[in-house]
């Protein structure tokens, strides 16, 4: 393995477990809130999901990013692995880090957004609000996957 192809290939693997664990533990963090609100009242179940999924997102970026990073640099292709030069798998590796630390940092803090989101749900039963104050944190996810992604596309 060429130093290019590990600096690749670590890129990839920042893009997709940084904000995956942020996702995990933010989902798993809004679920322990909704469950309480689902006991109370069953009905608001639907809005609580909403809240719930939000966080996950950031785990999707990741992946998106990550599948880029290994198709563009060929690290499927055995031939293509073997001419990735060392200063184009620094750049991978530079394009995942926007992806990986915002969504590993969003993915939490929107989640404690949605737990706050799940009070709004249990006292006036209205979602929509805690989902517009959870997209605002979403907002900086999505301008750091765009940057991964045209990161991504400008190496070579």
């Amino acid at each position: 393995m060429t130093l290019g192809v590990a600096l690749a290939s670590l890129g990839a693997c920042l893009a997709l477990i940084l904000p995956g664990i942020g996702s995990c533990i933010g989902v798993g963090m809004a679920g322990r809130a909704a469950a309480g609100v689902i006991a109370e009242d069953p009905e608001k179940a639907g809005q609580c999901t909403v809240l719930q999924l939000l966080p996950a997102t950031q785990g999707i970026y990741g992946f998106v990013t990550s599948f880029l990073i290994i198709i563009n640099a060929g690290l499927l292709d055995s031939s293509a692995r073997s001419q990735l030069p060392d200063e184009v798998g620094r750049g991978y590796l530079i394009a995942s880090l926007p992806i990986a630390v915002v969504g590993l940092i969003s993915a939490y803090y929107q989640a404690r957004v949605c737990c706050a989101g799940m009070n709004i749900v249990a006292k006036q039963n209205a979602g929509g609000k805690g989902v517009t104050l959870a997209i605002m944190v979403e907002t900086y996810a999505i301008l750091a996957v765009l940057v991964s992604v045209l990161m991504v596309i400008g190496v070579q």
